[in-house]
């Protein structure tokens, strides 16, 4: 992949800065989903059973460079003591005395939190003299946070440059996922791009039909390409201004030789409600007073038929308003066909951003793809094919 791993590196002794993402949701002071503690835990561990001084920086919500006690990471510290089964220091800030104080106490195979690093300006700032004193407290930086190497702040990009920088075990395996999806993929491939709206999505459908043989298009945007072909999609959720945006994808996708696929048949209601009164309908019937919700079971066979010529598969977004019952219907299906496909060894698949990771949990599909990203912002500038600063910051 041209970045720098762990592989190799001696870490025995050495003060070890790694750059986690312990953004977790939190509710009334308890976590409520712990998988960023857990997939930070391998190298944490690694680094840590080989004799390392870990210590462990990251941001927490939205502070504004301001300290905030309410946004402080030592609940999430002991969280992540709890979940690593051993004991983890905190430290009240991440630069100046206070931080260098607890580092000075951490021993050989210790690990270390330090507090907020956006409880300073500099942080988001990428200011270099913050860059420094995070620099400062290690030998060796390690970034094992992709969920936030799509910007360029201190603890993610600066710090890269003044040590020894390497990505750890997550970021590694998200990269090589990746890498295995657009990168040197096995072919055919294709993507599935589901979601809201167009408008956020341009530049990843621009990248995308130049990069697979199949896209599919779902969920609320794929109204938009719909109306702009001139077939009425009644009261549904679709962003007029950009039909010659869509027309113009569409006329892209063909002269790359890109197949896109929409909705055949969709499930509709006139209103969005748990439950309500549904109509499935053929996508040229759908009724002046209702809205597309969800595809139906013409669209729902149509992906799945083209599921054995796939050998990789990229899925972005839900393919319908999933949270909402019934309307979880056709995505739950769908995930449900590729996993199976992927359990059976004939698809290699990635999926992340947005809604996607709840979407595959709600179809109990989540630990049956190749690999599932909850990166979100950072997933989607990389499949737009932008560079991202943090990850920049480690080729060799």
């Amino acid at each position: 992949m041209g970045i720098r791993t762990l592989d190799g590196v001696e870490v025995t002794g050495r003060a070890v800065l790694l750059r986690a993402d312990l953004n977790v949701p939190m509710h009334d002071g308890r976590i409520s989903d712990l998988t960023r503690l857990e997939g930070v835990t391998p190298t944490i561990r690694e680094l840590s059973g080989k004799g390392a001084r870990v210590i462990v920086c990251s941001h927490f919500g939205r502070p504004e460079g301001k300290r905030a006690p309410s946004l402080s990471l030592a609940p999430v510290a002991r969280a992540l003591g709890e979940v690593l089964g051993r004991p983890v220091r905190f430290a009240e800030d991440c630069i100046g005395p206070v931080s260098h104080q607890a580092v000075d106490l951490v021993k050989d195979g210790d690990v270390l939190v330090l507090e907020n690093t956006r409880f300073h300006p500099g942080e988001e700032a990428n200011d270099p003299a913050f860059a420094r004193e995070l620099a400062s407290l290690a030998d060796i930086y390690v970034n094992d946070a992709f969920s936030v190497s799509h910007r360029a702040h201190a603890s993610t990009e600066g710090v890269a440059h003044l040590l020894p920088a390497y990505a750890g075990r997550l970021m590694q395996r998200e990269l090589e996922a990746l890498d295995a999806a657009l990168g040197h993929p096995a072919r055919a491939v294709g993507a599935v791009v589901g979601g809201a709206k167009v408008s956020t999505k341009l530049e990843l459908l621009g990248n995308l039909i130049r990069r697979v043989d199949l896209l599919a298009i779902a969920g609320a945007m794929a109204n938009t390409f719909l109306a702009a072909q001139g077939i009425s999609v009644g009261r549904s959720v679709q962003e007029a201004d950009l039909h010659a945006a869509a027309r113009d994808v569409l006329a892209r996708a063909k002269a790359a030789g890109c197949e896109v696929l929409l909705p055949v048949d969709a499930v509709t209601a006139v209103e969005l409600r748990p439950n309500p009164p549904t109509q499935t309908v053929l996508i040229q019937n759908v009724p002046e007073d209702s809205m597309i919700l969800d595809i139906g079971p013409l669209t729902i066979d149509l992906l799945e038929s083209h599921l054995p010529r796939l050998r990789t598969l990229v899925w972005n977004g839900p393919l319908g308003a999933f949270e909402t019952p019934p309307f979880d219907a056709g995505t739950v299906a769908f995930a449900r066909a590729v996993a199976a496909a992927t359990s059976a060894g004939s698809l290699v698949s990635v999926a992340g951003g947005g809604d996607t990771d709840a979407a595959l949990h709600r179809a109990r599909a989540l630990d049956r793809l190749s690999f599932v990203s909850t990166a979100g912002g950072a997933f989607l500038e990389w499949l737009e094919g932008k560079t991202l600063p943090g990850v920049a910051a480690l080729e060799r």
